[in-house]
């Protein structure tokens, strides 16, 4: 796992992929839910967000992907302002897509139709078999489970399609909300394991929202700590891990 090898911030000379500036944003124009978060990721980095529930952590995502209306502040992805961009251009404008917390496979269709529907803007039939099959080759337990309906799977299995399907329009960064969100511990392991993997062999950059901090942090370069809509502790995964009071709050620790 990448935050107890004490692996440094990939890319961390250069211009960050994802800058999130000091922005504020809500459900209600009148109460803002996030109040100054600040937060970058480079380019072949996993960060992981964590925190206690209802502190704000969906929200980060909601407003980085255009879901949620940015009141003040400004969202950078590659030195572009992609604040307040509309969801169905964040993909195809900016590259960043996501792996939302509740299940979101198609049930009655197939795992191979819902790898097409990863690539639903494309209309080059053989560019969509191509990423088809190069999913196949990063989870070859989906190849083998092709022609079988998606809800028929297990959740490991489910979890793992929506992260292939995510990674059909090759994008730049990938939003994992709670990728171990209902699923036993053994697969959740698996999950991260992939997770890992990804991003050590094809330089998969990943943002997560992970309510196991002690796992999300381990399989995460940096993190940042967000509390009551502001983040209160940031730095390198190991380092959060070692702190006291991150430890006493979020993992268990004394």
């Amino acid at each position: 796992m990448l935050g107890t090898n004490g692996n440094g911030a990939p890319g961390s000379g250069s211009r960050p992929l994802l800058e999130v500036q000091d922005i504020y944003a809500g459900y209600d124009p009148n109460i803002d839910i996030l109040q100054g978060v600040t937060l970058h990721v480079n380019e072949g980095e996993i960060v992981c967000v964590i925190g206690p529930n209802g502190a704000g952590k969906s929200t980060v995502f909601k407003a980085v992907y255009g879901m949620l209306g940015v009141r003040k502040g400004t969202v950078l992805c590659n030195g572009r302002d992609i604040t307040n961009i509309r969801p169905q251009d964040a993909l195809k404008t900016a590259g960043i897509t996501i792996v939302p917390q509740l299940r979101s496979v198609f049930s009655q269709m197939t795992v191979h139709e819902n790898l097409e529907l990863g690539m639903y803007l494309s209309t080059d039939k053989a560019k969509v078999a191509e990423r088809i099959d190069y999913v196949y080759d990063l989870f070859p337990r989906l190849g083998e489970r092709s022609r079988q309906e998606a809800g028929t799977m297990s959740g490991g299995e489910q979890r793992m399609l929506e992260i292939g399907r995510a990674l059909m329009w090759e994008p730049r960064l990938v939003l994992m909300d709670e990728p171990s969100a209902g699923l036993a511990p053994i697969i959740t392991k698996s999950i991260f394991k992939a997770i890992t993997r990804l991003n050590q062999e094809i330089g998969l950059t990943v943002l997560m929202i992970e309510q196991n901090a002690r796992q999300g942090l381990q399989a995460s370069h940096r993190g940042y700590v967000i509390e009551l809509g502001r983040q209160t502790y940031d730095g390198l995964a190991d380092d959060l891990l070692g702190n006291a009071n991150v430890r006493r709050a979020f993992l268990g620790g004394h």
